[in-house]
């Protein structure tokens, strides 16, 4: 602001007087110097911006809408793009030229930062006017119209044909443009959203579209019902799946590359009673594949589960209901362990990301190729690390244990509550526990819970409810581990409140919470007991096991997530 005004007075534009009432003027009414230079008319656009651009040495370009690469808007919603006043432009190599009207601005600078590690690309930044921006802006208005417009061609193509589809008609109208295009677009904003699945569900008079963002369902756009068959059977035609059979559920799957990457899409149908309703599992490498240090282990829990994992042999349990990442739990464990010299062997319902250097293998039930025969014939490929979905009915869990007894390392999921009660869970399938005590050496029991927008997350004081429950939920805690968290009188918290990074949710991904149990010989003898639950918890709390509620407190305190977020899954 200072080099503007010393430049505009060395070019006699004003005078030092004005330049002081310019200063005042800022301050009291909260506007920038550009803005109120441009509004008293003391000197045009265009040679102000130009004087802008050699004090900060940048590029000033004036560019035309058709310029822009309507693509690139998807990097940057629209209200950030508007906050901020910036845009990007086109694709400079593997650079993206962004336009910006404050580039000198801090909290421009920081989203342009955020931009660039979320989005894992780099900006080249120039200097672009107001009323050039103002301009630019309307093509956000312009991709906004995409999905209307699809929306609109497809009904003006329905209403062609008669209200009654026949099976072929409604194959031959799958392959139109405008139902192409719609899958496309739903395809393309799922992604973009970081949205896990895609619900494509007929009601009695529209048909509706939901994306399960961060675990939760959204209701995102709307069709005509007429449209709604047509939309399936394009869905259908994609995963390789019978568009003339309607009674019964089909499973599939197919791909889409979307910026350069390839993503895969696992397909579900089920018939309702207002048609096929489709669930799509959006399988994003870039997101769907973590490091084991970024699960949400951290301090002992990370320590022995790293110990754990590079053992030569035995079995490690990942457990938790369903949708609470098991699954990306174990492909972390086999990204970690994924080398030349070893041969990993997984089987799966279904493979969900394929991993290269590593022989995955999905069931059939239907063709009685399940877990416990392929678990056999797994046996028979000199496997060193094994893979088993999940562990459902007694030959299974035999199989498994055996495969730990004979020099390999078995990684599985169990559905239960806790980690102590896994132990009980494999009695009850009728393992006999001196087999548990000398194959089993980790236990994981696991649920998510969503991270808060590190942008705009804020602190508050406890109130006085959660204030008590912290402090009895901490009173429990092992001796070792109460030592290392530091509560004063004063409890401190975070809560959500939303901005233009996380689409004003307030958060941005999710993370895990975790009890983990570490089979030591204290454990192995109180295992050939056949203990009780209690019995176990009882033992593994003086070896110092944290419960899932106790992780999620400290995850609390840390600032990860909210004590909602924590009482919701524990």
């Amino acid at each position: 602001m200072l080099e503007i005004l010393r430049e505009l007075i060395n070019r006699n534009i004003i005078d030092r007087k004005k330049a002081a009432e310019l200063q005042i003027e800022i301050k009291t009414s909260g506007k920038r110097l550009e803005e109120l230079l441009l509004e008293k008319n003391l000197i045009s656009e265009e040679e102000l911006f130009s004087i802008k651009a050699k004090i900060l040495n940048l590029p000033y370009l004036k560019v035309e809408p058709g310029e822009i690469e309507e693509k690139l808007l998807e990097i940057l919603p629209k209200e950030t793009a508007e906050h901020y006043k910036i845009i990007p432009l086109k694709k400079l190599g593997e650079k993206i030229q962004i336009g910006a009207v404050f580039p000198e601005d801090f909290q421009v600078k920081e989203v342009l930062k955020f931009l660039e590690k979320q989005k894992k690309i780099s900006f080249d930044v120039v200097l672009i006017s107001s009323s050039n921006f103002k301009e630019l802006l309307k093509k956000y208005e312009e991709a906004k119209k995409e999905l209307a417009k699809v929306v609109e061609t497809m009904e003006k193509e329905v209403k062609k044909v008669l209200p009654e589809i026949s099976i072929t008609e409604e194959g031959r109208l799958t392959e139109a443009p405008p139902v192409v295009k719609a899958i496309e677009t739903i395809l393309k904003y799922a992604i973009e959203g970081s949205a896990s699945d895609i619900h494509l569900e007929p009601l009695p008079k529209e048909s509706i579209v939901r994306f399960r963002i961060l675990g939760k369902l959204t209701k995102t756009l709307t069709f005509p019902v007429q449209i709604h068959a047509a939309l399936v059977a394009r869905i259908k035609i994609l995963a390789n799946l019978r568009i003339d059979e309607t009674r019964i559920p089909q499973d599939g799957r197919f791909s889409f590359v979307f910026e350069g990457r390839k993503i895969d899409l696992r397909v579900s149908t089920f018939p309702t009673s207002y048609g096929e309703k489709v669930v799509l599992r959006i399988l994003d490498p870039q997101k769907g594949l973590k490091k084991v240090e970024e699960l949400g282990l951290k301090g002992k829990n990370l320590e022995i589960f790293q110990k754990a994992i590079q053992r030569p042999y035995g079995m490690i349990l990942i457990t938790g209901p369903t949708g609470s990442g098991k699954t990306t739990t174990l492909y972390a464990i086999l990204q970690k362990l994924n080398k030349e010299d070893l041969n990993i062997v997984t089987l799966e319902d279904p493979v969900e990301y394929l991993i290269e250097g590593i022989n995955q293998s999905q069931v059939r039930p239907e063709i009685d190729y399940t877990f416990a025969t392929g678990l056999r014939h797994i046996l028979r490929q000199d496997p060193d690390i094994i893979l088993v979905g999940e562990i459902r009915d007694k030959e299974t869990a035999e199989l498994a244990v055996h495969a730990a007894l004979t020099g390999h390392l078995m990684l599985s999921t169990l559905h239960t509550n806790n980690a102590p009660s896994t132990i009980l869970r494999l009695i009850d399938l009728g393992i006999e526990p001196f087999l548990i005590s000398s194959s089993l050496i980790l236990v994981a029991s696991q649920r998510l819970v969503r991270l808060l927008c590190p942008k705009c997350k804020q602190k508050i004081k406890a109130p006085e409810k959660v204030k008590e429950l912290i402090i009895n939920t901490l009173e429990n805690l092992p001796e070792k581990v109460k030592k290392e968290v530091k509560v004063g009188k004063e409890i401190e918290i975070f809560e959500p409140r939303g901005c233009k990074e996380c689409g004003f949710h307030g958060f941005v991904a999710r993370t895990g919470i975790f009890e983990v149990l570490e089979v030591d010989d204290e454990l192995k003898d109180l295992i050939l007991r056949k203990p009780t639950e209690k019995e176990i918890f009882e033992v593994a709390r003086k070896k110092g096991m944290i419960t899932l509620r106790e992780d999620g407190i400290m995850k609390v305190l840390a600032g990860d997530t909210t004590i909602e977020e924590v009482l919701k899954e524990t």
